[in-house]
């Protein structure tokens, strides 16, 4: 269960007398840069295909698929709060196995690729990064993707202009679409060093890797910087540009994901709250709750229910 996932804004589904189709019935808007669509489907369906010429980024907002990339991926669930990012010329091979009693909608980005070039180019030229492995790059391999905070709502605002009866909707429409591949990346990029794939290939990568390495221990910014042979200004830039937060919140954070693995696994708040660097456990207790919504012997309780 990934419980740090952001669901989006759902449309309100048609309802069957205003659509041409029960499966995948598209609405469809046109902007200068890309082609916004929403799919619905109100019937069981099996081996469906939805193919893009360009690249294209999908959500999913209700209802569930269970889809694969033609001659790319095997079958996978698809659910609200998650997005796959398919490459140009790909189809999805989908069924709708749930559809009869829950219908599904989701939404695609058909992008422009002279936009989304012109876009890469111009972030790396006058916006290069920290780390000179690095470049600003879509990574078509790490298709699929969980919907942080910053995803899901430049995905809730490129929707909203979209969908807008606005005479300037294109000229906004760009620089949300900037904004959307920019937090694109940084999810990839997020999703990446979470799964370790450049642990040692990068600064980033190493810096990461240390701090989920010594979560126990206090961490010190200025010794991860020195480690990582970057100046302190600059390793909160390389954090913000790559992850698209800063190091205290992504050590702040994988504390408590470390948090919830531990209580999970039925240590003690006290035991938790040591493994995790805090040092003591009513801080930990506030922190928590702060971040997760609730104290950690309620998310316990919670998760040893559910087993």
């Amino acid at each position: 269960m990934n419980d740090n996932i952001f669901l989006l804004k759902t449309p309100e589904l048609k309802k069957e007398n205003q659509l041409l189709s029960l499966i995948e019935n598209q609405t469809k808007f046109s902007l200068n840069n890309c082609e916004f669509s929403i799919y619905e489907t109100h019937q069981a369906a099996f081996g469906v295909k939805l193919h893009f010429e360009t690249i294209a980024f999908t959500a999913m907002l209700r209802g569930k698929k269970h889809m694969k990339l033609e001659n790319k991926t095997p079958y996978f669930d698809y659910f609200p709060g998650e997005s796959v990012l398919v490459s140009p010329g790909e189809t999805m091979v989908i069924d709708f196995p749930e559809a009869d009693e829950t219908p599904s909608q989701c939404i695609s980005l058909s992008l422009n690729p002279e936009f989304i070039e012109n876009s890469l180019n111009h972030l790396n030229y006058h916006l290069p990064k920290v780390d000179e492995t690095s470049q600003w790059n879509i990574q078509l391999d790490e298709y699929f993707l969980f919907n942080n905070k910053s995803l899901a709502s430049a995905t809730n605002n490129i929707m909203r202009i979209a969908m807008d009866d606005n005479s300037q909707k294109d000229i906004m429409a760009d620089f949300a679409l900037k904004e959307l591949l920019i937090r694109l990346m940084q999810t990839q990029a997020r999703s990446m060093v979470e799964k370790n794939i450049a642990k040692n290939k990068s600064r980033i990568g190493f810096a990461v890797d240390y701090i989920k390495k010594n979560l126990h221990q206090k961490l010190s910014i200025d010794s991860i910087a020195k480690l990582a042979y970057v100046s302190k200004s600059n390793f909160f830039k390389m954090f913000r540009d790559e992850l698209g937060t800063s190091p205290n919140e992504f050590i702040l954070q994988e504390r408590i994901n470390r948090a919830k693995e531990l209580l999970a696994n039925q240590n003690s708040i006290k035991e938790t709250a040591y493994q995790t660097g805090f040092s003591d456990a009513n801080y930990f207790t506030r922190v928590f709750k702060q971040l997760v919504g609730v104290t950690p012997k309620s998310y316990q309780d919670k998760v040893l229910f559910l087993e």
